[in-house]
């Protein structure tokens, strides 16, 4: 496709598709508006026409990115219905399987130093994200005697982190944390320790 054959929206796309590949090879802050622009197939120039810098273009994969996130982990939730149990534990899964399937996205969302609050859309599809697990957290921790119950943010937030960590330490091929267990599984076992913790699945389980 020549330059001029771009539509906007296809140009707009084209730039973040092309930032994402740089961000997955080199990283979010490893490569240049017009590097972006030479893969896209268009001058720099043309990138001001759509995004007032790199921040923005890399805000713009996170946006997207996140929009992926929360379909996964609404799909994952709504696959382990009716069990909350189960609703629960497919979207810690979910989490591991988003940053394997889509290493750049998943960058730009959580390494690249962009603030969830770069614009209101933003700020709403993350929330919208992290509203399916505290949704799965609240479900679970109604099995849960009243005064022994954490608020589900909380509860939400520790599989977050326990999510998150297994993912960056370990299936990321970092170097110098490599284990001798699959991250499924490490993830799998720390959600079963935690919710044995809480009296949600038996001690044998």
């Amino acid at each position: 496709m020549s330059k001029r054959g771009y539509h906007h929206g296809n140009l707009r796309q084209a730039l973040v598709d092309a930032a994402l590949s740089l961000i997955e090879a080199r990283g979010p802050t490893g490569f240049t508006l017009s590097e972006a622009a030479k893969q896209a197939g268009v001058t720099p120039a043309a990138v001001y026409r759509h995004f007032a810098g790199r921040e923005d273009l890399i805000a713009e994969a996170a946006r997207q990115g996140y929009e992926i996130f929360a379909d996964v982990m609404q799909y994952a939730y709504d696959s382990g219905q009716p069990s909350a149990l189960a609703a629960f534990e497919a979207t810690g899964r979910a989490y591991l399987a988003f940053a394997r399937k889509y290493p750049g996205h998943y960058i730009a969302m959580f390494e690249s130093g962009i603030s969830v609050n770069a614009s209101p859309d933003l700020a709403a599809v993350s929330s919208r994200a992290r509203a399916v697990l505290e949704q799965a957290a609240s479900d679970l921790s109604q099995h849960i005697p009243e005064g022994k119950r954490p608020p589900p943010q909380m509860f939400s937030a520790h599989i977050w982190a326990m999510s998150h960590g297994v993912v960056e330490l370990f299936a990321r091929n970092s170097p110098g944390t490599q284990s001798p267990f699959a991250p499924e599984d490490l993830l799998e076992s720390g959600i079963g320790v935690y919710l044995r913790g809480l009296g949600l699945i038996p001690p044998d389980t």
